[in-house]
């Protein structure tokens, strides 16, 4: 039976962290179309907070929070956030920036 019970944790500890991971590439992938559609030059992308969570629509999955740092003058480094929600983009905040 603990067998079991170790097996049970193990993959659910698997899986969470394999999601994560999924999470991550999108908020890259998001971050990166931002910074496309505004003209500027992507710096980093990180992870502010995540938690497991009930997502919309009922299901549970992973809320985050990831920061991303842009240039847009070749001087002046700028931080965004980005809330997703699983894989969707739920809300961006950019701030205001020079144009370069």
């Amino acid at each position: 039976m603990i067998t079991l019970w170790t097996l049970l944790l193990a993959s659910g500890i698997i899986a969470l962290f394999w999601m994560s991971r999924i999470v991550a590439d999108a908020a890259k992938r998001h971050a990166e179309h931002q910074a496309k559609q505004l003209n500027v030059q992507l710096l980093s992308v990180a992870c502010k907070k995540w938690r497991p969570g009930i997502v919309r629509g009922g299901k549970p999955g992973i809320k985050s929070e990831f920061m991303f740092e842009f240039c847009s003058d070749g001087n002046t480094v700028y931080q965004g956030s980005l809330q997703l929600e699983n894989e969707r983009l739920v809300k961006i905040d950019v701030p205001p920036y020079r144009m370069g």
